[in-house]
């Protein structure tokens, strides 16, 4: 029996070595991805260079801009890839086998691997609340500038507020903003203002609005109009300001969450966008789907990590490394295809949005950890 301090140092190469080989093969993995999808984008940025100014370098920076999203969306499915390959080479060469005979026992194995998983995690978290909604943001911003700004589709976007002023009065109003600017402005604006019976009592239409944190929504070209509470009393006549202020519950941060697209949202935002339209009865499934398949995505790579484990199980001295990393590209495929069935049938029928979200990683889960007890018992 070896003495505690030789146990000791044994695991932490048994790690080193571990951890090494799938790092750099999943590092690998990844910048290969990453310039495919890289490329691919700029074959598509191209064809509108020399458009409304957009020259090569704008081509150039746009693309740049949709890695962290690319990288994102990719994480699980590399590390997935990485590690098969390196616990596939490792069983090949039988390195696997003398780590085994030398004190590496399942559980440990799973374990390790559940350390460096949660690593993985922690990283895609971070990829993904921090790094990709502010570059896609910016790509959405700069190519907007380039558009003529960026359009809502043919309705606008709508939205909903019911607030308290000052004077204790209430106000329901109905908001249809139809585009935004680069700079952070919106356009194109129609407020519709209701009494609490529902009946509309006045309309303000603006060309542009500036909004800031506390609600206040600075207009321009403004247009008001006022209905009577009485339908038999004269209703006053249109009144055309240059400038208005109007005060609301619909904040910048709201207002954005509506406007840019979900990528642009971290888990945060998406959770105070779903607050917000829940507090105003509005349907939020959309986005509690979106918000905790955002926030229950980055245990993905820790599931990959259990899916590639029973890999290093499967030795042989011949050949094998390309099919089971194939193998592993296909389990990837298939994960993102079950990932986003499950939410587009969530959406039609209404099923619980975490359970939705999570489904498809417990079911991986179970996968691989019946697949490493079968390896480990029968082989």
């Amino acid at each position: 029996m070896a003495p505690p301090n030789q146990g000791s140092f044994l695991m932490r190469t048994i790690r080193r070595l571990l951890y090494r080989e799938i790092i750099a093969s999943t590092a690998f993995v990844m910048l290969a991805f990453l310039a495919l999808f890289f490329f691919i984008d700029f074959v598509g940025e191209m064809e509108n260079v020399g458009k409304h100014g957009y020259t090569f370098f704008d081509a150039l920076l746009s693309c740049l801009l949709q890695l962290p999203g690319h990288l994102y969306e990719l994480a699980p499915i590399g590390v997935l890839i990485g590690a098969i390959y390196a616990m596939a080479r490792l069983a090949q060469s039988s390195e696997y086998t003398i780590l085994r005979t030398g004190g590496l026992d399942p559980l440990r194995a799973l374990k390790l691997l559940s350390t460096l998983g949660m690593v993985f995690v922690l990283i895609t978290f971070v990829v993904g609340d921090v790094m990709t909604p502010w570059s896609q943001t910016r790509a959405t911003l700069m190519q907007s500038q380039f558009s003529g700004g960026l359009r809502m589709g043919r309705h606008g976007v709508w939205l909903r507020d019911v607030h308290v002023d000052d004077q204790g009065k209430e106000h329901h109003v109905t908001v249809n903003v139809a585009g935004a600017r680069s700079d952070g402005a919106v356009t194109d604006i129609s407020i519709y203002e209701f009494d609490p019976q529902g009946r509309l009592t006045s309309r303000i239409n603006a060309a542009r609005a500036n909004i800031d944190d506390e609600g206040r929504w600075e207009l321009e070209d403004v247009v008001q109009i006022h209905w009577p509470a009485q339908l038999e009393q004269e209703p006053p006549p249109d009144t055309q300001l240059p400038r208005m202020t109007w005060t609301s519950g619909l904040d910048r941060d709201v207002v954005a969450a509506a406007v840019l697209p979900l990528a642009t949202m971290s888990t945060w935002a998406l959770y105070t966008y779903m607050e917000h339209l829940s507090g105003q009865a509005q349907a939020a499934q959309r986005y509690e789907l979106q918000f905790w398949k955002k926030a229950l995505y980055p245990f993905a790579c820790l599931v990959m990590m259990a899916l590639a484990l029973p890999f290093a199980y499967l030795s042989t001295r011949r050949g094998g490394v390309g099919f089971k990393v194939f193998g592993g590209i296909m389990l990837g495929i298939s994960f993102v295809l079950l990932n986003n069935v499950v939410g587009h049938l969530a959406l039609l029928h209404d099923w619980t949005p975490w359970l939705a979200a999570g489904a498809p990683s417990l079911i991986y889960l179970l996968m691989s950890l019946a697949a490493f007890g079968w390896l480990v018992r029968y082989r």
